[in-house]
């Protein structure tokens, strides 16, 4: 392959929803807000979360509603039930 026809692998991704200057968050209709009393810490939220707005911490689940666009992927997925959605106020 000639020199001028070779491609970048990969793409590097540093913040959640892939962009410093974007705040996704505000696309949102609902968020999901998590239970950490029914939260078994199983972290499938966060394995699952398209914008890797989700992380597990010792507490439990924390949400970058910066960047989460509410799809709630987190919600379905969730064996508990520890997510519900919430009709976003603005």
């Amino acid at each position: 392959m000639s020199p001028e026809l070779e491609y970048a692998t990969g793409a590097v991704i540093t913040k959640p929803g892939s962009s410093e200057i974007t705040k996704t968050g505000d696309w949102r209709t609902f968020r999901p807000v998590v239970d950490n009393e029914k939260c078994i810490k199983c972290g499938i939220c966060a394995q699952l979360c398209p914008e890797g707005a989700i992380t597990l911490t010792d507490e439990g689940i924390e949400i970058d509603y910066d960047y989460c666009k509410g799809c709630l992927i987190c919600m379905n997925e969730c064996p508990k039930g520890a997510i519900e959605k919430v009709k976003e106020e603005k």
